[in-house]
């Protein structure tokens, strides 16, 4: 079969947002998607996906450019793929945010939202990250320039993040914003020591290689938790190399390394090793706190989850009498906050050491009306466990980006609990089931929390009432 040759459209004026970072514009009828381009901007563009009545694209050179467009503030837009939207105004972000979410409860979810509340946006828009991670490796990533310059090389010793769709070279980073310091720090001194001892950075095609990557995570409440991932166990280099960060670096209160001989970056399966100060950071939200690991999961812009779980307090309008159902809890931290509010609260989730967290943290709190259970909601909440626990008034679920399992929300539809509000970090999904929650359930508000500026990850709480 003979391959198809390159496709172009030129010219194609975008006019609008069509969601997840990409804009749209149409000819002839069709409509042309494009990603790493904003409404206003004039394209010629290379089709990746070409159909009878769409197409998908991306640009290859710009006519002109939107009114809408700022400079980016970061030396790596456009290459490291972290911050998609540093080239608009972040008010204009959060109105194409607000539109996404409308555009998919309506078109997905056939959600009629009479009432969907103005977003949610962000106070601070850099340095919003308390986690963050770099990855070590022996190649970096080169631009077009490069590739052409015969006196460039991929090969060294690097550390930054991966460009998008490219798994075994980094971007070479100098600041990233997405951090407050010491981030930029403790990756450049990491490096630097490694370089000094002559010790190899990681090969992710070959499999071999020390130095793989290194994560931290800086809590409101000052504690900086750092990690270190090595490829394999070297105890005079690792010593040196640790010890060095401490003393370069003395704001750090924990510090462990982990040894990763896995083809993958993944903790799964990993047991970090603790090498100074307090096995645990502590995080705050309003009064609460919160233990976390180095493989605890918790929301990774602080100040942002606070506003987030205050609206999602809100939507659940507890009053002390409700026995509050918090399905897919993680560590808790949402059951938890909401905790004043409920005579009992109830977490159910799959990742055992997660509920592990979650009664360690409770605990914490002195809360002795929270109970958290390892497994399957559709397995534990039986007629056995109603009866021991009361059948729910509220139920808050959290689902991951692929949403909720159908056999959930059938169970969801079963419990029946007067009200549901439904937090989701993707829109679409969350339309998709709010479709299938329709057979008992009216959507009466929902309300879109930005909790990644410069990005086109939008949060969204939705609260639903028993027809």
């Amino acid at each position: 079969m003979r391959k198809k040759k390159n496709q172009f459209v030129r010219g194609l004026e975008l006019t609008a947002y069509a969601a997840e970072g990409k804009s749209l514009g149409r000819i002839d009828g069709k409509v042309v998607f494009v990603e790493r381009a904003v409404p206003g901007d004039v394209v010629d563009v290379l089709l990746t996906r070409n159909k009878s009545d769409w197409a998908e694209g991306v640009p290859v050179e710009f006519i002109s450019y939107s009114p809408d467009r700022v400079a980016p503030f970061c030396e790596h837009f456009g290459v490291c793929g972290g911050c998609q939207w540093q080239m608009l105004p972040y008010e204009k972000q959060l109105v194409f945010k607000q539109q996404q979410v409308y555009d998919q409860l309506t078109r997905i979810g056939g959600v009629a939202v009479e009432n969907l509340l103005p977003i949610a946006g962000c106070q601070q828009t850099t340095g919003y990250r308390n986690k963050l991670e770099f990855t070590f490796a022996n190649k970096r990533y080169l631009s077009r320039e490069e590739l052409n310059n015969p006196d460039v090389t991929a090969l060294g010793s690097f550390a930054g993040f991966h460009a998008k769709g490219v798994f075994d070279k980094v971007v070479h980073l100098g600041h990233c914003h997405l951090m407050a310091e010491p981030a930029n720090q403790i990756r450049d001194v990491l490096r630097q020591k490694a370089i000094d001892m002559n010790m190899p950075f990681y090969d992710v095609k070959q499999h071999n290689g020390w130095m793989r990557g290194v994560q931290y995570r800086l809590c409101t409440t000052g504690d900086l938790m750092v990690n270190v991932m090595l490829g394999y166990e070297q105890k005079d280099m690792r010593q040196q190399l640790l010890d060095n960060l401490l003393q370069q670096v003395p704001v750090i209160t924990t510090l462990y390394y982990t040894i990763n001989t896995k083809f993958n970056d993944s903790m799964m399966g990993l047991e970090p090793q603790l090498y100074f100060g307090a096995a645990h950071a502590t995080e705050k939200l309003e009064d609460f706190r919160f233990l976390i690991s180095p493989k605890s999961f918790f929301q990774t812009n602080t100040k942002q989850a606070e506003k987030l779980y205050q609206i999602t307090r809100d939507f659940a309008e507890l009053d002390g009498t409700q026995n509050l159902y918090d399905l897919y809890c993680g560590t808790g931290s949402i059951g938890i906050f909401c905790s004043k509010g409920a005579r009992q609260v109830i977490g159910v989730e799959l990742v055992d050491e997660a509920i592990a967290d979650a009664k360690a943290n409770a605990a914490l709190n002195g809360l002795d009306h929270t109970h958290f259970y390892a497994g399957d909601v559709i397995d534990i909440c039986d007629d056995t466990f109603f009866e021991k626990h009361g059948r729910p008034d509220v139920i808050i679920t959290d689902p991951p980006r692929a949403g909720m399992h159908e056999k959930l929300v059938q169970k969801i539809l079963e419990m029946a609990a007067p009200t549901v509000v439904y937090v989701s970090c993707n829109p679409a999904t969350q339309a998709r089931d709010l479709r299938l929650l329709a057979a008992k359930y009216e959507v009466t508000k929902a309300q879109p929390v930005d909790m990644f500026p410069h990005t086109h990850h939008i949060e969204n709480v939705v609260q639903l009432k028993l027809r």
